[in-house]
């Protein structure tokens, strides 16, 4: 089906004409295997030169030693601009404050403002104690205080599971950006309608950061059912039906899920999105590959 450009989305681009500016988002190892893994899936994709790469923070600063020592390592090993997450679940303002501290001194200029889930309740409701920063916008606004830091923020194309309206998701959205964030990235989706139809409503409400398409290509069939329904997000049936019977499959499941992310990413650069986020998981097979197919290749391909 031909999508349709809208008054804030350009008309389509050729496939192949527009090379996307990408992103990634790491996670904090727990143990050596997985710390191998991670700066596996480094080396292979900072060749690809990503604006920024994200690396998460647990809720209450669980993984806060793991995530700076990955930034740090980052800053000193190697060239890329990393993004620290940060989320103020089952912390105070002064020790999320803290943090923030830490990281300007460590060299991070980016920081990506969440509220975060609470710990072991992966999507369920917050509550926020009384010395502690209530959600995004707040922490947002308590990051701007310290430092002129650059603040990345979520957005739901499909809403937030908690909110009760796309309507005050969008709210929620402004008061971000009126309170200091500088671009939003987007839960993982894989109905691309509801993205374009959440940015018409976006941008209608007179939001014009950037917002980044986040993408996360399927690793895990089981999995992405289960991410989706946390985050209430719709599985296409056209997509549900390309990985049946592949759990025990994933040779073949690896083939699907590279082209079904490869051209769902070049729908939306050619409906405008020029910069893609990737939720990488720590690994880098299926991402390089969606990127070899976008025409983002490291500067050695290129030359060739």
């Amino acid at each position: 089906m031909q999508v349709q450009p809208s008054p804030s989305r350009p008309a389509l681009a050729p496939v192949g004409a527009v090379r996307p500016r990408v992103s990634f988002e790491f996670f904090p190892p727990k143990t050596p295997e997985l710390e191998a893994q991670l700066w596996r899936a480094v080396d292979r994709l900072a060749p690809l030169d990503p604006t920024f790469v994200s690396v998460t923070y647990g809720a209450g600063g669980s993984t806060r030693e793991r995530t700076l020592g990955v930034l740090r390592r980052m800053l000193a090993e190697t060239r890329l601009k990393p993004a620290a997450h940060l989320t103020c679940v089952s912390a105070t303002r002064a020790e999320v404050d803290q943090v923030v501290r830490d990281y300007w001194a460590a060299g991070v200029r980016h920081i990506v403002a969440l509220r975060g889930d609470p710990p072991g309740q992966l999507g369920g409701a917050y509550q926020p104690g009384p010395d502690s920063y209530r959600n995004a916008c707040e922490l947002a606004a308590g990051i701007s205080a310290i430092a002129p830091f650059e603040i990345s923020v979520a957005a739901y194309p499909e809403k937030h599971p908690e909110s009760p309206s796309m309507l005050q998701d969008i709210d929620a959205l402004k008061a971000k950006v009126d309170s200091g964030a500088t671009r939003a990235i987007t839960q993982f989706f894989l109905d691309t309608e509801a993205f374009y139809r959440f940015v018409d409503r976006v941008r209608k409400a007179g939001i014009n950061i950037p917002i980044l398409p986040g993408v996360m290509p399927v690793t895990s069939v089981k999995g992405l059912k289960r991410m989706a329904e946390i985050a209430c997000a719709h599985i296409p049936a056209s997509i549900a039906k390309v990985f049946e019977g592949l759990d025990a499959d994933p040779d073949t499941r690896s083939l699907v899920a590279a082209t079904v992310a490869s051209e769902m990413c070049q729908e939306l650069v050619g409906q405008g999105f020029s910069e893609l986020h990737f939720y990488t998981l720590n690994r880098a097979e299926l991402v390089y590959a969606v990127c070899r197919m976008l025409g983002v290749t490291t500067p050695a391909a290129e030359a060739a």
